[in-house]
């Protein structure tokens, strides 16, 4: 998928003749070539104005084919823990012998703690762990805050 943010401007003339513009938050172009259009604004922000504005983004997306979608604000534990997994984002945290066993522990869902303990010392294990949820060759379920009670899974793709 390849995601740009505020990626163009709608300009068009309000009901009273008044110019409006919008610049939707993010478009993004999927692997199968389909496109969605996201605005995100938390419901409880979202003024007369603003549905407006969201209602003609999604006509003019409609006309042109693509998808639109109006998000509200992100789980905050999802929040936190994407943030969390970004500090191991690095190349750095990838080492490539603790990553191999890694994934052969987690090839079952596995408490998070329990497979770090089966390759070895946690202080040395968990960086590239988090390394590789980050990278998506492992999973976990990110709405549920990252301690060791939670379970982590292959890839998907894997």
């Amino acid at each position: 998928m390849k995601i740009s943010s505020q990626p163009f401007w709608l300009f068009w003339s309000a009901a009273n003749g008044r110019p409006v513009s919008h610049a939707p938050d993010y478009f993004a172009r999927r692997d199968d070539g389909t496109t969605v259009v996201l605005d995100c604004r938390p419901a409880d922000h979202r003024g007369p104005r603003d549905r407006t504005k969201f209602e003609a983004t999604e006509a003019a997306c409609a006309e042109v084919g693509w998808e639109f979608q109006l998000l509200g604000a992100p789980d905050p534990v999802v929040v936190r823990n994407v943030r969390w997994l970004a500090g191991y984002r690095q190349p750095r945290h990838r080492v490539e012998l603790a990553a191999s066993r890694l994934r052969e522990v987690f090839a079952e869902p596995l408490p998070l703690m329990d497979g770090a303990v089966a390759v070895g010392e946690p202080l040395t294990v968990l960086s590239v762990l988090f390394h590789l949820l980050w990278s998506h060759e492992l999973t976990v379920e990110v709405s549920v805050p990252l301690h060791a009670g939670s379970l982590v899974s292959p890839g998907a793709g894997r």
